[in-house]
């Protein structure tokens, strides 16, 4: 196997000090580019628990399962968080106004309708990068034809270029089997789900790659 930045599933992420900070959840991506802008760490327990937008850039070094931080990362109390409740602007009174069939006899709402439309709602919104798709780690991966060929279990990427090269994917339970996919097999990447141009006998057909589970 090449030597390339590799995204282990479930991989720890550690401070440059070597102090344990969280576990990758997701990885973000440029579905066209196959570009990897940031990762998502999944920090503290239930219910506690937060996920931080990390960029790649703060990524010093991964090896044996493990993600290290540069310095300048901290402890991620600088990152933002993933996903945030927003508030959307409330309708402003001319485009609430609203007439009955009897031209200039106003319908009546209830107070309770009245109500609802003065409190603003609100939306979740994602702190990635306009584009992107926040895969998750472990996605499946499907052929041309839609058989499920395994789930996603390392991301190796070109760290001069931060672009994703190859999948490593895996399929079984107690006996492993793991495939080295090129990136430029994929016809599409999704959160959950990963599309290959490839039919099943193309990934079928490649050798099996030995790793350290």
């Amino acid at each position: 196997m090449d030597a390339k930045t590799q995204f282990h599933r479930n991989a720890t992420i550690l401070s440059a000090e070597g102090k344990s900070v969280g576990s990758i959840e997701r990885v973000v991506v440029n579905p066209e580019t196959h570009v990897l802008t940031d990762i998502v760490v999944s920090t503290g327990h239930k219910p506690h628990k937060e996920e931080k937008v990390v960029p790649v850039e703060l990524v010093d070094e991964t090896a044996d399962g493990h993600i290290v931080l540069r310095e300048e990362a901290g402890v991620l109390e600088g990152c933002a968080p993933f996903e945030e409740r927003r508030p959307i602007a409330a309708e402003s009174e001319s485009a609430r106004e609203e007439e009955s069939p009897l031209v200039g006899y106003p319908i009546l709402t209830s107070p309770i309708t009245s109500s609802w439309r003065r409190n603003p709602s609100t939306r979740i919104e994602r702190n990635i990068p306009d584009g992107t798709v926040a895969m998750k780690e472990g996605a499946k991966v499907v052929t041309a034809e839609g058989k499920f060929v395994g789930n996603v279990e390392r991301i190796l990427v070109d760290p001069t270029v931060d672009q994703i090269t190859h999948l490593l994917v895996s399929r079984g339970f107690l006996l492993k089997e793991a495939k080295l996919i090129p990136i430029t097999w994929v016809m599409s990447l999704g959160e959950d789900k990963i599309h290959l141009r490839v039919k099943k006998d193309s990934v079928e057909s490649l050798d099996s790659i030995p790793i350290d589970w």
